[in-house]
C-alpha cells in the first residue's frame, strides 16, 4: 500500500472516531443529567446504567485513536503495514479494513 492511501485511510478513520467519541460524550453527559435527576420516578438504574456503557465506548474510543496514532508514527518511520511483532507485511485488504492493524491476521488470531 502506497503512503498516500495509508494516510487517507487513517484520516478517514480518525475522522470517523472523533465524531463517535464526539456522539458518545454528548450521550454521557445527558445520561450523567438523567441519573442526577430526583424529580424522575422511572427506574434511576438505567441511566446509571447507560453511562456506565458510555464510559466503556469512550474509553474504546480513546484506545482506538491511540493505535491511530500509532499507525500514524510507523507511516512517518517507514514500516507501516508490517507486523510489530515478526516484521511480516500485513496484507493490503487487512489494512484497508482496519488501517491502525499492528499483527497479521494470524498473529492476532494467536493474541
Amino acid at each position: 500500500m502506497n503512503d498516500e492511501r495509508a494516510r487517507a485511510l487513517l484520516q478517514a478513520e480518525r475522522t470517523r472516531v472523533d465524531g463517535l467519541l464526539a456522539a458518545t460524550s454528548r450521550a454521557s453527559q445527558d445520561d450523567r443529567v438523567a441519573a442526577a435527576d430526583d424529580g424522575d420516578l422511572t427506574d434511576p438504574a438505567q441511566p446509571l446504567n447507560a453511562k456506565e456503557t458510555d464510559d466503556a465506548i469512550v474509553v474504546a474510543l480513546q484506545e482506538r485513536l491511540a493505535a491511530l496514532d500509532r499507525a500514524e508514527q510507523r507511516l512517518a518511520q517507514g514500516t507501516f503495514g508490517v507486523s510489530i511483532r515478526s516484521g511480516a507485511p500485513i496484507p493490503d485488504e487487512r489494512l484497508e479494513a482496519d488501517p491502525a492493524a499492528e499483527l497479521t491476521v494470524e498473529e492476532a488470531s494467536q493474541s
